[in-house]
């Protein structure tokens, strides 16, 4: 009787030992070796390469020596230009936004004394797109606040927000440089002070007993900013260093333009840009700062409409997509 009742055992244990094992397989994939799977994958490493970036071993920012000779310093100018060299997609809109964008910007900068690297600085704020909106109410290409924009003479009204004016937000971003410059007398400074604000950056000048930036620390966002700047000006500078291949007919153009005065009403923005052989979406593109369909303007203040010159409204992009990189005239 127990030599029956231990075979029994056995047999139950063996049926579900062999069950276990069954169920197994049907979870278990194989591990034959694909062959053109394992061809595959070799091609795609041998194609596939991810490098280390040169740092440079000299730099200015502002007409100021950037110190590369520290090493935390070229640490973290190493970490932000992987990040942008890395982030194609982006990287490459900013080239391709700048070249219609830096032309209306460097002359501003260069009649108010304002180094041209502070372009750069705009570009990271913004990304060049003039009607950017940050979560906390920063606006336009130089991302300014309500307050700060009403310090430095810019209009906002229900009708009206010219930090959305690209020219005139230049204007009064190159007023704010040149009183942070008369404090700090480091344009480095001057950046970072754009950042995080003159008050928060003279505590911790106080606080840390620091005399510049790099001595600084920060948080993640103002600590990083000014390299984020420097590796953005390395990229744009010098492309093709970083693998960005482009032509120059692939790049976005400054459309050419022309001001239309007004010191009156407007009932229906539409209608007026009919009447002046555009649509109201190409209005609106190119004078984002007016913020209703139509104006009222009480105090008939004259305002400047900008809109493409004559022969460019149809500036469509098969137009200068040419092999010399040329824009054709109409």
């Amino acid at each position: 009787m127990t030599i029956n009742k231990s075979i029994k055992n056995l047999l139950v244990l063996i049926v579900f030992l062999s069950g276990f094992y069954l169920t197994a397989q049907l979870f278990n994939y194989s591990t034959a070796d694909d062959p053109a799977a394992k061809t595959t994958n070799s091609e795609y490493m041998s194609r596939y390469n991810v490098y280390a970036l040169q740092t440079p071993d000299k730099m200015r920012f502002g007409r100021e020596k950037v110190p590369l000779d520290r090493w935390d310093v070229k640490e973290a100018l190493d970490r932000e230009l992987l990040v942008n060299t890395y982030w194609q997609s982006q990287t490459m809109l900013f080239l391709k936004r700048a070249n219609r964008y830096f032309p209306i910007i460097e002359p501003i900068l260069k009649d108010h004394d304002i180094p041209e690297d502070f372009k750069y600085l705009a570009l990271i704020e913004s990304g060049f797109l003039p009607t950017i909106k940050s979560p906390v109410g920063a606006v336009g290409i130089w991302q300014f606040m309500s307050g700060t924009a009403k310090d430095y003479g810019l209009e906002i009204s229900t009708e009206i927000d010219e930090r959305y004016n690209i020219e005139k937000s230049t204007i009064a971003a190159c007023k704010y440089f040149r009183k942070s410059y008369e404090k700090y007398g480091s344009w480095t400074l001057v950046a970072a002070s754009y950042n995080a604000g003159r008050r928060f950056l003279d505590k911790q000048l106080k606080l840390q007993n620091a005399g510049n930036y790099y001595d600084l620390l920060l948080g993640e966002e103002t600590g990083r900013y000014v390299y984020r700047i420097l590796a953005i000006k390395l990229i744009m500078e010098r492309p093709a260093d970083f693998g960005f291949r482009f032509r120059k007919s692939d790049l976005y153009p400054n459309i050419p333009t022309q001001k239309v005065k007004i010191n009156s009403a407007v009932k229906d923005f539409a209608l007026f840009a009919k009447k002046h052989g555009v649509n109201y979406k190409i209005l609106k593109n190119f004078n984002p700062w007016l913020r209703k369909p139509y104006l009222t303007n009480k105090y008939k203040k004259e305002y400047e409409i900008t809109l493409p010159a004559k022969g460019y409204i149809n500036f469509a992009f098969s137009d200068y997509k040419i092999r010399d990189g040329s824009v054709p005239k109409k």
